[in-house]
């Protein structure tokens, strides 16, 4: 089963390549640069929200499921790249957010214009507020985004209406999943896009969908799954609904989802046989950088998984998330989004160095690995955008204080040693402004250096797809190596070695150094090599009849046309 391994690569449509000369990134670009993916290894492509959106949200305010934003192109134009990729092996995914909408969409515009008690409304969560006059809102839920969650409406005299809830902005109205007409929608819109040939669903904000109808506040109900707005008991039914018609077509249609549930267990009940696929493994991403923060991490996830019979996903960023060339650099290397703020300091090298190592490692672990565009290239996180040009709805929202997202989603370096490198045709202003910096960093660059990140991932790639012990499978710990190291064995004679320290560490007996995130001292040490501080090693090692106890042969991945 192809997804069990595969390694996904995030495209950020309005930051990947820009296909028409007018700044933003669109399909054009992406069909362009299939070519580009298929050499750097990758199984399969993760869409951000490609449909008609006003972007109040980067797109994850849908107006309209069934069609592309003509910013990015046309239907037809999806149509043809799904089966362009799919021709060079590589498979689609696309993102669906099924909590909320565009204040656009055709379905809030109605329930506005219907008004109150109308079956129009029914859809979301109107309610009459609080107080004598009604000015109070309904609950005190915190927003994903900061800020209050209910946004009053006006009646047609002029007069205040009722409220609507919005777990992110106002702009992004939550939808009634205890109401049918939505369940039923979103069942389709799994099938249209199936019908055209994609391989699976990315579910945005999975575990947000069903809320409590009684609005308690948080904490009025305590027990698992009776938080009023996160990880609901209810929730499966709608999973196990998708899962049905994932399954009704042939082959594999995979269900993936962004789970943020912290307690592991309740997590990995959403990945039962009859629900996901897979899910985002956050835990992960979250954690220092740390021998101990990730052999914790590690462990945790794959004896949480085992039960369901799941594989467990790996991933180091996405269009969320502070990139990792940053991330790491810092004292204080943890990622979590309320503590994002302007001026933190960073060590750019020491971040790039770690940001390697993290690479080999992922990479080397059971399951399927997600790779987010630009992560491949070294980038850093763009901090010193001017205000003025911040888009992301959590900047404001949080008054100015949160920097926000738009850091890590800035346009691909392509080519060139000035911008817009080749992201867009020499003159264009892209959509937002690249670093004049970045012309070592440009994937042309990067082709021509054996040492590049670039050619770095390509290595553990073709790697990881050549060696069956890697992909899906067992991993067992090799000890004794230290309190930095993080080392485990992948099948009778293959072993990944990370040191999360700065001192040296030596290696393990081995006969070949596969790949290495940094380079490697050309003398060897007296009882061995070294491996430096802040650098992963891939060992092809004796195999022993201990390792091979311990190991299995990972399944061979299926053409795109099995699974």
């Amino acid at each position: 089963m192809w997804w069990r391994s595969a390694v996904i690569y995030q495209v950020y449509v309005r930051s990947f390549a820009d296909g028409n000369g007018d700044g933003t990134g669109d399909l054009a670009g992406v069909r362009a640069h299939l070519g580009y993916l298929r050499d750097l290894g990758v199984d399969a492509i993760w869409f951000t929200p490609w449909y008609p959106s006003p972007l109040a949200d980067g797109g994850y305010d849908v107006q309209d499921y069934r069609s592309i934003d003509p910013r990015f192109g046309t239907l037809a134009e999806a149509e043809a790249l799904i089966q362009e990729a799919l021709a060079l092996g590589i498979r689609t995914i696309v993102d669906v957010v099924p909590n909320h909408v565009s204040d656009r969409h055709p379905w809030f515009q109605a329930a506005l214009a219907a008004g109150p008690g109308s079956p129009e409304r029914e859809r979301f969560w109107f309610h009459p507020g609080k107080g004598a006059d009604g000015g109070e809102i309904p609950t005190h839920w915190v927003s994903s985004f900061q800020g209050e969650t209910w946004t009053r409406t006006t009646n047609p005299d002029g007069t205040p209406g009722e409220w609507y809830l919005h777990m992110f902005t106002p702009e992004q109205p939550d939808l009634n999943w205890n109401h049918p007409d939505v369940r039923r929608e979103h069942e389709d819109i799994l099938r249209f896009w199936f019908d055209r040939g994609v391989a699976g669903v990315r579910i945005d904000s999975a575990a947000l969908l069903i809320k409590d109808a009684d609005l308690p506040e948080v904490g009025e109900k305590t027990g698992p799954g009776q938080h009023p707005t996160e990880d609901r008991d209810e929730l499966h039914d709608v999973y196990r609904g998708w899962r049905a018609v994932a399954d009704s077509y042939p082959g594999t249609r995979v269900l993936v989802g962004e789970v943020w549930v912290p307690d592991i267990e309740r997590f990995t009940a959403y990945l039962r046989p009859d629900e996901m696929h897979t899910a985002f493994n956050f835990d992960f991403l979250t954690r220092p950088w740390s021998a101990d923060a990730f052999r914790t991490s590690i462990a945790a996830t794959l004896a949480a998984h085992a039960p369901v019979g799941a594989p467990s996903t790996w991933v180091l960023s996405n269009h969320d998330v502070t990139r990792p060339v940053t991330r790491y650099g810092r004292e204080d290397s943890a990622f979590a989004f309320l503590k994002k703020r302007f001026g933190v300091p960073t060590d750019p090298d020491l971040g790039l160095r770690r940001a390697r190592a993290a690479a080999l490692l992922v990479a080397a672990l059971p399951g399927s690995l997600y790779i987010y565009q630009g992560d491949e290239l070294g980038l850093p996180e763009v901090e010193d955008l001017p205000l003025e040009l911040i888009q992301d709805p959590m900047h404001h929202r949080s008054g100015g204080i949160d920097p926000g997202r738009d850091g890590c989603r800035i346009p691909l370096p392509w080519a060139g040693s000035e911008p817009p490198f080749g992201f867009s045709p020499a003159g264009t202003r892209t959509w937002l402004p690249q670093p004049d910096a970045w012309g070592d960093l440009t994937v042309a660059a990067q082709e021509g250096d054996p040492a590049s990140t670039l050619n770095l991932y390509r290595a553990a790639l073709r790697l990881r797809r050549a060696l069956p012990e890697l992909g899906d499978g067992p991993l067992g710990w090799i000890d004794g190596l230290g309190a930095d190291a993080v080392a485990f064995r992948r099948g009778p004679s293959f072993a990944c070695v990370v040191n999360a320290g700065d001192a040296p560490l030596l290696l393990p007996e081995h006969e070949e150094v596969l790949l290495a995130s940094s380079p490697l001292p050309e003398v060897d040490a007296p009882g061995g090599v070294m491996l430096p501080g802040n650098t992963t090693a891939w060992l092809r090692t004796k195999t022993d009849a201990a390792a091979s106890a311990d190991s299995a042969a990972a399944a061979t991945r299926p053409t795109p046309s099995e699974g």
